[in-house]
């Protein structure tokens, strides 16, 4: 099956499995995919992920993070940019989640990076997803 928004559905798998309280969920790999799921261990939302080959484009298993109580520490996720309707903003405009709360993740002609991050090399993108 081809799906045209891989990003979405990225976002869409970690919704689902933490709302049924799963412990891991697996994703079809991309480069962008490995990206974003870097920047979720290093900003504390996922536990982490691995990389397993197989013979195709390879499968991402995403370890999910609770509190205590099988309380998901990702409230939530949203899709900005789509491919219908691309979203960019300049370092100006760069948006800020939950007033500093969340996350804004870019893909900055720097590579893939946080909105903070993003302030702090100067660069704009496109606004990818929002993650608290």
């Amino acid at each position: 099956m081809q799906i045209t928004d891989t990003i979405a559905d990225l976002l869409t798998r970690i919704r689902n499995a933490n709302s049924a309280k799963h412990d891991t969920v697996q994703i079809p790999a991309s480069n962008m995919k490995k990206a974003i799921c870097q920047i979720l261990v290093d900003e504390g939302y996922i536990k982490k992920f691995s990389v397993e080959e197989d013979g195709k484009q390879g499968v991402i298993t995403v370890t999910l993070k609770y509190l205590e109580g099988k309380q998901p520490v990702i409230q939530g996720l949203r899709r900005v940019s789509k491919p219908g309707l691309r979203i960019y903003s300049s370092v100006e405009d760069m948006p800020k989640v939950m007033k500093g709360l969340g996350i804004a993740i870019i893909s900055t002609s720097k590579g893939v990076m946080t909105d903070r991050e993003a302030r702090k090399q100067n660069v704009g993108g496109e606004v990818l997803a929002f993650i608290w």
